[in-house]
């Protein structure tokens, strides 16, 4: 079966690694389908940058924590695009505390919005592809946190984990129709989220990074165009980790740690 992608929806795309990907899918031949929850201004530039490329842009306000009106949501998107053959689940939030002191309230918003939300939108997106028997591409973008945990992030570790396990499950399931599924994890990239708002993290060092800086959205964004891509055709259930070694340091930094500080959830 020939997999020719032309229609896909970027979730949390009015920024950072959202923003890039929507971009990078439009570089790549799509019209793309651009989500917002709080920032419609970011949004229309990014479907700006679509439109600017010659492809479509449809942009659409998208909860992923009401989880009644999300998958709707998705399928009034898609029918607007014409189709869906590449879903890009990117939106997320993060709660962030001391594990023992963190409000049941904080966990499920997390919860919602990371996992629970997702998996609303990954079904009705792959039912959509399973019905139009074309085959797809669903792509989850997790985080290094998918893979090992951090100090004050209960929730999102949890979450993201889950949604790992979510994106290998649905590969094993829908391959069948010619559906793969990954993860994509990144580490430490410049955007909103980290607080590095169109900033050139190769102006930014990391000693503890093997790379020795912060990524680039579009760095992750490349990835995820591949993935979304005909040239991934026999890649699935994988989670491709963009971090630049990051998470090959784990023994080399734990060893050269030199006081207890990152036992404190509040200077994280």
């Amino acid at each position: 079966m020939s997999f020719e992608p032309r229609f896909a929806i970027v979730t949390g795309a009015d920024s950072g690694i959202g923003r890039a990907t929507a971009v990078a899918l439009a570089e790549a031949g799509m019209d793309v389908g651009v989500t917002w929850h709080s920032d419609e201004e970011g949004a229309e530039e990014t479907a700006r940058e679509v439109r600017n490329l010659g492809r479509e842009a449809i942009t659409a306000r998208l909860d992923t924590t009401d989880l009644d009106g999300v998958g709707d949501a998705v399928d009034a998107l898609a029918d607007k695009l014409g189709g869906l053959d590449v879903f890009v689940n990117n939106a997320g939030t993060g709660d962030n505390g001391p594990f023992l002191e963190m409000p049941l309230e904080d966990w499920r918003h997390t919860m919602a919005a990371d996992l629970d939300g997702a998996f609303v939108c990954i079904q009705r997106a792959a039912r959509r592809m399973v019905a139009a028997g074309n085959g797809g591409r669903i792509i989850g973008v997790t985080s290094v946190h998918e893979h090992q945990p951090r100090v004050g992030s209960a929730a999102y570790d949890a979450a993201k984990h889950g949604l790992g396990g979510l994106i290998k499950t649905v590969a094993l399931e829908l391959g069948q129709y010619g559906i793969t599924a990954n993860a994509v994890a990144p580490g430490e990239i410049a955007t909103p989220m980290t607080g590095q708002t169109d900033e050139d993290p190769r102006g930014t060092s990391r000693p503890g990074i093997p790379l020795g800086r912060p990524g680039d959205a579009r760095e992750v964004a490349s990835v995820i165009a591949f993935l979304a891509s005909p040239a991934s055709a026999y890649v699935t259930g994988a989670s491709w980790v963009v971090d630049g070694g990051m998470l090959q340091m784990g023994p080399q930094a734990g060893s050269h740690l030199e006081n207890d500080t990152w036992r404190d959830a509040d200077s994280q």
